[in-house]
């Protein structure tokens, strides 16, 4: 996956306008986008308002009947604490870049941006992922089979600590999807790696393609369509340095969270792999 960083400065700032060095993302990559409803419609990331504002997109793998998408993952959800300062660093981000939407639910966020009860509620209030395998599609007599072995696998996990702690840029393989994300580079790291080497020998027990050579675990918390990597990594970089969550800090993790367990998704059923047990 090709990643471009962006830095995780030390220098606080006040509200002002965007760098005007960073160029805004060529609005023609998004098309045939519907005319967003009421922002007091959207009031879960469930609701038929997000179903509504869904963009184009543009399939990892090709549907085939009888195939379904299979997802392992980590559930990450982020703290009460956290979420006011990254909503407005999001709201610094859309100001600059109005094609960014909300992570999975895909929601624009210059439509969220307009109430912070809402942003925090929607864009920031739901479930993240940290992957620790490819999205990839599973015939369905493949299923029994890769639930029991991932569980056999990565039944006995303890919970550990797992630090966010900087900013990254992320573009998927075939560049029509670009992504802020924040990573782990710290604390959690080496667990997470070895989950994704068990997942991995799973996979391949399936004949499933592995994950990436060098993994770099991270959830994400916007996107945008095309290939906007070089200025979108401008922009993040310059306003994470304003932000007051990264002035005076350089070192210390965006927010931390422990882990608990381990899902797979393989179409729209879960599957709960590990559970670790309470302390």
């Amino acid at each position: 996956m090709d990643a471009l960083i962006a830095s995780y400065g030390d220098d606080s700032g006040s509200d002002s306008d965007c760098d005007p060095a960073a160029p805004v993302p060529n609005k023609s990559l998004v098309s045939g986008v519907l005319p967003p409803p009421p922002v007091d419609l959207l009031s879960t990331p469930n609701s038929s308002a997000v179903e509504f504002l869904q963009k184009d997109r543009i399939r990892s793998f090709a549907h085939v009947e009888g195939n379904y998408a299979l997802h392992v993952f980590i559930p990450v959800y982020i703290p009460s604490a956290a979420k006011k300062g990254l909503a407005q660093l999001l709201k610094k981000l859309v100001s600059c870049m109005p094609d960014l939407s909300a992570i999975d639910v895909d929601v624009p966020l210059n439509i969220l941006c307009k109430d912070d009860e809402k942003l925090e509620q929607i864009a920031l209030g739901r479930e993240f992922h940290i992957s620790l395998g490819r999205t990839v599609p599973v015939r369905v007599h493949q299923i029994n089979s890769m639930v029991s072995m991932l569980r056999q696998r990565l039944q006995f996990q303890r919970r550990y600590k797992i630090d966010f702690t900087n900013f990254e840029i992320f573009v998927n393989d075939d560049h029509t999807r670009t992504f802020v994300s924040l990573e782990v580079t710290a604390a959690g790291l080496s667990e997470i790696k070895k989950q994704i080497q068990a997942v991995d020998e799973v996979y391949k027990l399936h004949n499933l393609p592995e994950f990436y050579k060098d993994p770099r675990p991270h959830i994400s918390l916007a996107w945008a369509l095309g290939d906007i990597s070089q200025s979108l990594k401008r922009v993040v970089e310059y306003e994470v340095k304003r932000s007051p969550m990264a002035g005076g800090s350089l070192g210390k993790p965006i927010f931390g969270c422990k882990f608990e367990g381990i899902e797979c998704k393989i179409g729209k059923k879960s599957h709960v792999i590990c559970k670790c047990p309470e302390e």
